[in-house]
């Protein structure tokens, strides 16, 4: 069984910095694509960022430039750098993950953007 364990949500100000972290375990085969996706209140959870086995990586446009995807393809985790905050960044982050044809995901962490 898939096992995904996220860290790294918090509070912070508008401006700040925060580190997601997501690993994986339980699985047979290597992910094909990991990722992060967010939920805010009333709204539809919407992708943020995604990073293929060969590292190429998809973002959100009103993340660009400020988050970086990464991923350690021996430890099977995948991390979130965000930069420059803002209070529209306010969501449960939820990792996602994608084994052969099935996706896994995360319980979630909170990130909140305030002052």
């Amino acid at each position: 069984q898939v096992h995904l364990v996220e860290s790294g949500g918090g509070l912070v100000q508008p401006g700040g910095s925060l580190r997601l972290s997501c690993a994986a375990s339980g699985m047979i085969f290597s992910p094909n694509t990991m990722g992060w996706y967010r939920q805010a209140p009333g709204k539809q959870r919407e992708l943020v960022a995604t990073i293929t086995s060969g590292s190429s990586t998809n973002y959100l446009d009103s993340v660009k430039g400020r988050f970086t995807i990464t991923r350690d393809n021996a430890k099977n985790t995948v991390d979130l750098q965000m930069n420059s905050l803002k209070p529209e960044d306010t969501a449960v982050y939820y990792c996602q993950v994608v084994v052969g044809l099935r996706a896994f995901w995360g319980q979630g962490t909170q990130v909140t953007v305030s002052s």
